[in-house]
C-alpha cells in the first residue's frame, strides 16, 4: 500500500495528464459535485482578492456545475476563446500535505503550464491549495484555489491553463 503523499501525488498527476489529453469527462471526475473552484485576482495592493462574491475573481466556479457548463462550451467549440483548444503540458511540484483529517486532507503544490496556440508559446506558473475528500479508492478535489503569479497575462485564461 502506497502512502497518503504518494495516492495524493498520483491523484494530482492524473488530473493534469487528463487535461493536457483533454480526457474533459474524466477530469470532471476528479472534482466533487459541490466543489468550488477559484482563481483570485490581484488587487491594486498586490494583494490577491479574497471574496469571490464581492471582488473581482479571474475564474470563479462555486459548483461542479461551473465546470461541467466550461467543459461543454470547449468540448462543442462554443467558446471561441478556447477554438482552437492549446496544446498543454502540466508540470507540478512540492506537493505537500499540510493536513489530514481522515476524510478531508489539505494540500498545496507548485504548478507550471506551457501553453501552445497560434504558432505562439506560453507559460503560466503558480501555486494551488486544495481539498481532498475521500471518493473510494482515491479522491476528489472539493475546493481548489489557484493563485497565479503571472504579471500579465495576454488573453482570457481557462482551465486548461492551470
Amino acid at each position: 500500500m502506497s502512502s497518503l503523499q504518494q495516492q495524493i501525488e498520483q491523484f494530482f498527476y492524473r488530473e493534469a495528464r487528463l487535461l493536457d489529453d483533454r480526457e474533459w469527462d474524466a477530469w470532471l471526475e476528479c472534482y466533487h459535485p459541490h466543489t468550488e473552484y477559484w482563481m483570485p485576482a490581484w488587487g491594486d495592493d498586490d494583494c490577491l482578492t479574497t471574496d469571490p462574491q464581492r471582488e473581482v475573481s479571474l475564474i470563479y466556479y462555486h459548483t461542479r456545475g461551473g465546470l461541467e457548463d466550461r467543459v461543454y462550451r470547449i468540448k462543442t467549440e462554443r467558446s471561441a476563446a478556447s477554438t482552437p483548444e492549446p496544446r498543454t503540458t502540466h508540470l507540478l511540484s512540492n506537493i505537500e500535505v499540510l493536513s489530514d483529517e481522515g476524510n478531508q486532507v489539505e494540500v498545496r503544490y507548485n504548478w507550471c503550464t506551457y501553453s501552445h496556440r497560434y504558432k505562439s508559446a506560453e507559460h503560466f506558473f503558480g501555486n494551488t491549495q486544495c481539498t481532498l475528500v475521500k471518493a473510494g479508492e482515491s479522491f476528489q478535489i472539493k475546493r481548489k484555489k489557484i493563485q497565479l503569479n503571472n504579471d500579465y497575462i495576454n488573453h482570457v485564461i481557462d482551465i486548461y491553463h492551470l
